[in-house]
């Protein structure tokens, strides 16, 4: 299906071409629209228009409004103020445009003009290490810029650069290597996420001791990361059980945030180690990297330490070692030249944006960014306790992951189990909705929070029926399906003959806002804006359903009709727009 021009689109239209007929020497100006609370849009283009020809803007407005033919969109345009156009849009317009979205399988949303190929390098957990709090935010976020991302027709390649190399491996493989069956698998069932992760804690305990008090052990592990590098062949196989027990771990606490993470993506920092020696050949050779004190580095005019000396992204280091710049700058080669990105888009912790921004930096210099292929940093801040302090527990220690998503769902699962039986909801069915619920939750916590932003975590707000929250959304959504199974014959049809009350004009023309909203949030990488789109979506919907009687008491059946088919674009909108953030809309709540 062809997209469908948002009223705001077609109102502008109407407007610029009023200002080329009334104004010709104006050119292709800009009437600058925008949503209004004094009427449906305000246009306030002709203050800037005026200052340049020099005109009254009030005398010129009125000659815009009067160049403006007859249509059937605009109802009535207002001149006020110094020159600001307060517009009315046709009640007829605003169905006959809602109509064409609810009859494509897309709303009407349009595939973004300039599609390219979006690499995106998110949920970055470590081998062998427990996930915690601080994984939370990559992966709720990156997971939600890929489905907002395609969605908008971009293609998009998922990458997860798990930290899969470095020397913590010689003490790991060289305890396996002296105690080669500690991660034998009972049995050939399938093994937890839980059983891998102690198994992993297990061994890293016990080879971590060994390593500080046995002086021999602590030689050859160190001996075993010189052999990993060299890719011997033993300690090859070694490390890739920790990275195989690892998997089973991190897909498991994947599944539960129900997200679907594909082996293939998974690429660490050891996939890019091929690459390392010829990244620091082409940067030393192309002068872009330079040598100081043995190590190859990169100097920036604008980066000091706090002695005022300039702060170099170091690439290698004086012995010989690489440091995480070569991999990142290696992993930039590898996704410019051969997954042929036109964007990078990194969701990382805000605390590495100067890491970034050098490393960034260093890649333009080199070539392998430019005007035609960009990277970013979709930096996101903290997740705080509800004492505004970083989220630990009672204890000081970080929180796990799972312990988190876990206490999550059994807090929905009793909010979804009070409302059951008024439902009459099966056990199983409240034991999948506090699923839904109770991560839902917790990912729409983190994305209707700008990304930059620090947050709080707290559980009681975030179940809440009330308030900003995904469960909001969810029980908007279950209400609109629950009015369809009490509607009987009556269908969904849209009649825009008739003339609308100003709770269905104000749902209405936000609705038709769903199209414009997603281009910005794909555009600026701002899952928040969606997030607040919905919330607003269902606000409306309720001040709607409080006011507008879709089946009691029963309205004119055109008006029933026109009033069911609102209440279905926006549980098409609303579960739209959630699946685009990750979060699952139960039928029934």
């Amino acid at each position: 299906m062809a997209s469908v021009p948002s009223l705001a689109s077609t109102v502008q239209q109407r407007l610029a071409e009023g200002l080329s007929a009334a104004l010709p020497e104006a050119g292709s100006a800009d009437p600058l629209l925008r949503r209004s609370d004094r009427a449906d849009f305000q246009a306030n283009g002709i203050l800037a228009l005026a200052k340049k020809l020099k005109g009254n803007p009030r005398e010129l407005a009125t000659k815009v409004v009067d160049g403006i033919p007859a249509n059937d969109v605009l109802q009535e345009i207002e001149v006020s103020g110094p020159g600001f156009l307060n517009i009315t849009v046709t009640d007829q317009a605003i169905i006959k445009t809602l109509a064409a979205r609810a009859a494509d399988d897309r709303l009407g949303v349009a595939f973004g003009e300039n599609a390219g190929t979006t690499v995106i390098d998110y949920a970055q957990p470590n081998v062998a290490k427990e996930m915690h709090v601080g994984h939370l935010r990559s992966a709720v976020i990156g997971a939600a810029m890929v489905e907002i991302l395609e969605f908008t027709g971009e293609k998009v390649v998922r990458r997860h650069h798990i930290g899969d190399w470095g020397t913590q491996f010689g003490m790991l493989i060289q305890y396996l290597v002296e105690h080669p069956h500690e991660l034998d698998h009972k049995s050939e069932d399938e093994v937890s996420g839980e059983e891998a992760m102690s198994n992993l804690n297990r061994l890293y305990k016990a080879s971590r001791a060994l390593f500080d008090s046995d002086e021999e052990f602590k030689t050859r592990a160190r001996a075993r990361v010189v052999d990993l590098q060299a890719g011997d062949e033993q300690t090859r196989v070694m490390w890739q059980r920790f990275v195989d027990e690892s998997k089973i771990y991190f897909y498991s606490v994947f599944d539960k945030l129900d997200m679907d993470i594909q082996d293939p993506d998974v690429v660490g920092e050891s996939g890019y180690n091929d690459m390392l020696v010829e990244t620091c050949r082409i940067l030393e050779e192309s002068g872009v990297a330079v040598r100081s004190n043995g190590a190859l580095c990169v100097f920036f005019d604008d980066v000091k330490g706090p002695d005022g000396n300039p702060t170099p992204l170091i690439v290698q280091k004086s012995d010989g070692g690489f440091g995480y710049a070569a991999t990142d700058l290696s992993a930039i080669r590898d996704r410019v030249q051969n997954l042929k990105a036109t964007t990078l888009l990194y969701v990382v912790d805000a605390r590495q944006s100067l890491h970034f921004k050098m490393v960034f930096e260093t890649a333009r210099r080199a070539g392998w960014l430019n005007d035609e292929v960009k990277a970013v940093q979709l930096a996101f801040g903290t997740v705080l306790g509800k004492d505004g302090k970083p989220f630990k527990t009672r204890e000081g220690e970080t929180v796990r992951l799972v312990d988190l998503l876990d206490e999550a769902v059994d807090r929905a699962t009793t909010v979804v189990r009070e409302k059951a039986e008024k439902v009459g909801l099966t056990e199983s069915e409240i034991v999948e909705n506090g699923q839904y619920v109770g991560i839902g939750a917790v990912k729409y916590a983190d994305l209707s929070t700008s990304a930059a932003r620090d947050y709080k975590f707290d559980l009681d707000q975030m179940v809440s029926l009330n308030g900003d929250t995904s469960v909001y959304l969810q029980y908007a959504y279950a209400r609109i399906k629950s009015i369809f199974g009490k509607a009987g014959e009556l269908t969904p049809l849209a009649h825009p003959e008739l003339e609308l009350a100003p709770a269905e004009r104000a749902l209405g023309l936000h609705l038709d806002q769903f199209g414009e909203t997603l281009a910005e949030v794909a555009e600026e990488y701002a899952p928040h804006k969606l997030a607040a789109y919905l919330y607003q979506l269902a606000s409306l919907y309720t001040t709607f359903y409080d006011q507008c009687p879709v089946i009691k008491p029963a309205p004119p059946q055109e008006i029933a009709e026109n009033r069911l088919f609102l209440c279905d674009l926006t549980a098409r909108t609303l579960h739209q727009g959630l699946a685009l953030l990750g979060i699952r809309t139960p039928e029934r709540l």
